[in-house]
């Protein structure tokens, strides 16, 4: 739980991108009466919270002071093994479905920082190359 992220004049657009990157949710933003400061309090999974505090105050020019508090535990709502079988999830996303399972990251970074075996693909979409002229 990021809480109490104070700032002078932050930039929120910089702020609210910054916590939407890390897929996280902005619960409440007030200002602070008398001080031209405010306290933006955000829930990011803490996987996306590894070097947080130095993106945050990179983007805000040093400006926002987070402070980040554990609150509680969630699931992930994502299959990390999901494939397109039926038609519709074909036409929808693709054979290979293009995008990325948000699950399966966090699954394969957990394992890989801890040193477990992780399935990747060296190469995903390759074609083999060909010489258009003729060999003489």
């Amino acid at each position: 739980m990021l809480n109490g992220l104070d700032s002078n004049f932050i930039r929120f657009g910089k702020l609210y991108a910054v916590i939407g990157r890390r897929h996280g949710r902005i619960q409440s933003a007030d200002l602070i009466e008398g001080s031209g400061q405010f306290d933006v309090t955000a829930v990011i999974p803490v996987i996306e919270s590894f070097n947080f505090a130095t993106e945050i105050r990179k983007q805000t020019s040093g400006l926002a002071m987070p402070q980040l508090v554990f609150s509680h535990w969630e699931t992930v709502d994502i299959d990390p093994h999901w494939v397109p079988s039926t038609e519709e999830e074909y036409l929808q996303y693709g054979e290979k479905a293009d995008f990325t399972n948000i699950a399966r990251v966090y699954m394969d970074s957990i394992r890989e920082r801890k040193g477990l075996p992780v399935e990747k693909k060296l190469v995903e979409f390759a074609e083999k190359q060909r010489t258009l002229s003729k060999n003489k």
